[in-house]
C-alpha cells in the first residue's frame, strides 16, 4: 500500500528534531570536553571543575534547551535529568532521584491541592465574582485588580501557595472573557502577569518565600550579628521596589499583551447575578476556609514565634491535604486532576539544582563570573551581582542561587568599597523575579498549566521584563535606597 509523502512530511516536526539534537550535542560537547581551568575566589581559594561537575553542567545544558523548546513534555525532560545523572555517574541514584521528593516539591503539591479545593468547593467563583464587581468591566482594571490581590497575598503567605490559590480564580475570570478558554493576548497577560507579580510581591516580607531568611542568615554570618536585618527593616526597603515592579509590570502587560477587548459589556451585572445565584456559603466552603485559613495562619506565625520554627512548612501544608480527604472535601478521583507534569517539572528542577550545587559546578560558575568584576566600579559590581543572581535563579532554586552567590559577593564588598547591605537587597530582588524559565519559580509553572502560552513565549517576553527589572533595580540603588538611608558605598579596605 502506498504511503502519502505529504502525510509523512506533515508528521515530522523538524523544529523539534533540531532542538532535540542541539540539546544532545551540547551535552556531548560539555561532558566529553577536556578539563576546564580552576576558578579562583578573592581569597585565593581554588575550585576545580571535577568530571562530575562538568557532567552537571552538561545535563543542565540539555535540560535547558529541551525545556524552553518543549522537545518533549516538560515533566519528561525532568525525568531525563535524573536518568542522565545516574547513567553517566554524575550522582548516585539515591541522590539524583531523592530530590524528586524534596520537601519543596511536596510544598508545591500541597499548594496545588489547596487551589483544587478552592475550585471544587466554589470558593474560587465566589471570590472571582466579588472581585469583578469591584474592578468593573474594563480589562485594564481586571489586570490591575488580579495583580494587586496576588501581590498582597504574597506578603502573608508563600508565593507558591498564592499562585495555586489565585490560578483557579483567574480561570473563572478568563472564562467570562473567552468561553472556550483558547489562548488570547488577555489570557497570556493574565496568567504570565500573575506569575511575575507573585515574585514581585514575595520580596516585600520574609513570609513570601524562604529565600529571605536564607540570605539574611548568610549576611549575619559574614557581616556580623551587629548588622542583622530585622523583619520590618527588610520590608522598609523592599516594599517600594516590590510595589514599583507590580505597577510597572501592569503597564508592561497592557502594552505587550493589550487585551483584544477594552471592556467586557455587562460583566459587572453578570458577576453580581452569578454571585447571588451561589447563595450563602455551603458547609464544604466553610470547612475548606477553616482548614486553609488555619494552615496560612500557622505558616505566617512561624516567622514570629520561635517555638513554631522547628515545624517544616511542607509538613504543615500537607496536613491540610490530609484533612481535605479526611473530611471528604476531596475524594480519590480528585487525585487524577493534579497536574503531574508541573509537579515533575519542579522535581527535575530540584534535582538539577542540587546536582549543580553539590558537585560545586554552580560555585565554579559563580566564582569565575564574580571574579571578573573584582576591580570594577562599585555600581558596576552591584549590577553584575544583580544580573548573575537573576540568571542563576532562573535555572536553579533561588535559595541555592543565594547560597552560591552571596558569600562570594559579600567577601568582595569591602575591597571594592560597596556596602554588604546593598548586595543583600539586590540579590533578594533579582532572586525573587525569575522571568525567563518556568523552573525559576513555582508560580511560573502553575501559570503554564493554563495553556495560554508556550515555554518559548514565556522566555521571549521574559527578556524585556528582566531588562526592566535591571533598570528599576539600578534606579533604586542610585536614587531611592540612599534617600531611605541605605548605605551604598563604603571606604574600600586598604584604601
Amino acid at each position: 500500500m502506498a504511503i502519502d509523502e505529504n502525510i509523512i512530511k506533515d508528521s515530522i516536526d523538524w523544529k523539534q528534531i533540531f532542538f532535540c539534537l542541539l540539546g544532545v550535542f551540547l551535552f556531548i560537547v560539555v561532558y566529553y570536553s577536556p578539563q576546564w581551568p580552576d576558578a579562583v575566589d578573592p581569597n585565593g581559594v581554588t575550585y576545580p571543575l571535577t568530571h562530575e561537575a562538568k557532567g552537571a553542567i552538561a545535563v543542565f545544558c540539555l535540560a535547558g534547551i529541551w525545556w524552553v523548546f518543549e522537545v518533549v513534555p516538560i515533566g519528561i525532560t525532568s525525568i531525563l535529568i535524573g536518568v542522565l545523572q545516574v547513567l553517566f555517574q554524575i550522582r548516585t541514584a539515591n541522590d539524583a532521584f531523592h530530590d524528586f521528593m524534596d520537601p519543596s516539591v511536596l510544598f508545591i503539591f500541597g499548594s496545588i491541592v489547596i487551589g483544587m479545593v478552592f475550585t471544587k468547593t466554589g470558593l474560587t467563583r465566589r471570590l472571582a465574582y466579588k472581585m469583578l464587581v469591584v474592578v468593573g468591566e474594563k480589562t485594564s482594571m481586571i489586570y490591575l485588580g488580579c495583580f494587586v490581590v496576588t501581590a498582597l497575598l504574597t506578603h502573608i503567605m508563600a508565593h507558591t501557595a498564592v499562585a495555586a490559590t489565585i490560578y483557579p480564580l483567574l480561570i473563572v475570570i478568563y472564562s467570562l472573557y473567552q468561553s472556550d478558554l483558547k489562548p488570547t493576548k488577555f489570557g497570556k497577560g493574565l496568567f504570565i502577569g500573575m506569575a511575575y507579580v507573585a515574585g514581585a510581591g514575595s520580596i516585600v516580607t520574609l513570609l513570601g518565600a524562604a529565600r529571605g531568611a536564607v540570605a539574611i542568615g548568610f549576611y549575619n554570618q559574614i557581616a556580623g550579628a551587629e548588622k542583622s536585618i530585622s523583619f520590618f527593616e527588610l520590608t522598609y526597603y523592599m516594599a517600594p521596589i516590590g510595589w514599583a515592579m507590580v505597577f510597572i509590570l501592569w503597564v508592561f502587560f497592557m502594552i505587550v499583551f493589550k487585551p483584544e477587548k477594552k471592556v467586557i459589556p455587562g460583566l459587572r451585572n453578570k458577576a453580581q447575578r452569578l454571585a447571588q445565584e451561589q447563595g450563602p456559603m455551603t458547609r464544604q466552603e466553610i470547612l475548606a476556609s477553616i482548614i486553609i485559613g488555619s494552615c496560612i495562619c500557622f505558616l505566617a506565625s512561624m516567622q514570629f514565634f520561635p517555638a513554631l520554627k522547628s515545624f517544616n512548612k511542607s509538613a504543615v501544608i500537607l496536613v491540610s491535604t490530609v484533612l481535605f480527604f479526611l473530611f471528604k472535601v476531596l475524594d480519590v478521583d480528585d487525585l487524577e486532576e493534579i497536574p503531574w507534569n508541573i509537579i515533575l517539572l519542579f522535581a527535575g528542577a530540584m534535582s538539577i539544582g542540587y546536582c549543580l550545587y553539590n558537585t560545586d559546578a554552580a560555585r565554579w560558575i559563580a566564582v569565575n563570573f564574580i571574579s571578573m568584576f573584582k576591580s570594577a566600579p562599585g555600581f558596576i559590581f552591584i549590577m553584575a551581582i544583580t544580573f548573575f543572581v537573576m540568571l542563576m535563579t532562573n535555572f536553579i532554586m533561588n535559595v541555592a542561587a543565594i547560597a552560591i552567590v552571596l558569600p562570594v559577593a559579600l567577601i568582595l564588598c569591602p575591597y571594592i568599597g560597596v556596602s554588604q547591605e546593598v548586595i543583600l537587597f539586590v540579590s533578594l530582588v533579582s532572586a525573587g523575579m525569575p522571568f525567563l524559565f518556568l523552573v525559576g519559580a513555582a508560580p511560573n509553572a502553575i501559570a503554564y498549566d493554563s495553556k495560554q502560552f508556550t515555554t518559548g513565549e514565556f522566555f521571549l517576553y521574559g527578556i524585556p521584563a528582566s531588562i526592566i527589572l535591571m533598570i528599576v533595580t539600578g534606579f533604586f540603588v542610585l536614587v531611592v535606597w540612599p534617600l531611605l538611608g541605605m548605605p551604598i558605598n563604603v571606604a574600600a579596605a586598604g584604601g
